[in-house]
């Protein structure tokens, strides 16, 4: 009853604010340079499943218009950025960006107050050798031992976090999850993770699923979540997205300072699970 109190007042809030305040614009980058996701896929027509998800959602809520595209080399640069206030991320492998508009994107537009980053899934898979932009992101892909068609159990830590709200404290869900290098927890805040004493496979590390970060007065969160096509209709995830939107907008309160104490207590209960599963 409490979660369902929590949803119902976001909502409620989300659609205050949205009367209220101008929308943000979105740039929303699905360009794959390596793999092609099925949810980016746009199989001859004008949009793929997340990119429709994110128009509709956002005029639904009134909070955001989307501009989708998947030539970042003529949508992803320094004069074109100077019309919205977030970037999202669906994408894969080395981007056709010009170094100018990356170092840019990276350490003036993204810096500003009221900016934000949003990656979803893959977009720990790109530019995966690239200092820089995964120092941003949070860490680079290495790996999804948990697959498409895996159900895995997801441990809330910050229920309380805007963007968790939707989650509550645990909660199950079909999709792939990746695990990471370059991974720095003395740099992000993380909100979920795998609960290996209930995943299988049970690894002996800590496998972060979403986080969030404040980059210079701008603010990035991450979500693992979004492989799977269903999980663009599932409405945990998209009022996760919503939620994340107005944190970045700063229509609502969210922490993000770093919690590195968290992924360490994580990385010994995953030990634990992994040893208890035999899969030490």
């Amino acid at each position: 009853m409490v979660r369902l109190f929590q949803v119902l007042l976001l909502t409620l809030v989300c659609s205050v604010v949205a009367e209220s305040a101008e929308k943000s614009r979105i740039l929303m980058v699905t360009q794959s340079q390596g793999f092609v996701h099925g949810s980016v896929n746009r199989k001859g027509q004008e949009r793929a499943v997340s990119e429709i998800a994110m128009v509709q959602l956002g005029d639904k809520t009134g909070l955001f218009s989307v501009d989708c595209t998947q030539d970042a080399a003529s949508d992803f640069t320094k004069e074109n950025l100077a019309k919205y206030d977030i970037v999202m991320f669906y994408t894969t492998g080395v981007l056709p960006i010009a170094e100018a508009d990356m170092d840019y994107f990276l350490n003036d537009w993204l810096k500003t107050k009221g900016r934000g980053f949003i990656g979803f899934h893959s977009a720990t898979d790109t530019y995966k050798d690239f200092e820089p932009y995964w120092d941003m992101i949070g860490g680079s892909f290495n790996g999804h031992p948990w697959n498409a068609g895996n159900t895995v159990t997801i441990a809330v830590h910050e229920p309380e976090h805007p963007t968790m709200v939707p989650f509550g404290r645990e909660f199950q869900i079909r999709d792939e999850i990746y695990q990471y290098k370059n991974w720095q927890p003395e740099k992000v805040r993380v909100l979920m993770s795998l609960d290996m004493s209930k995943c299988n496979p049970s690894k002996p590390y800590h496998v972060p699923v979403s986080w969030v970060k404040s980059w210079g007065e701008g603010k990035v969160y991450v979500n693992n979540l979004g492989h799977n096509e269903g999980t663009w209709t599932d409405e945990r995830f998209l009022q996760s997205i919503t939620a994340g939107i107005k944190w970045i907008r700063g229509d609502v309160e969210g922490e993000s300072a770093p919690n590195p104490e968290l992924s360490k207590a994580q990385e010994e209960l995953a030990k634990k699970a992994a040893e208890a599963s035999g899969q030490q």
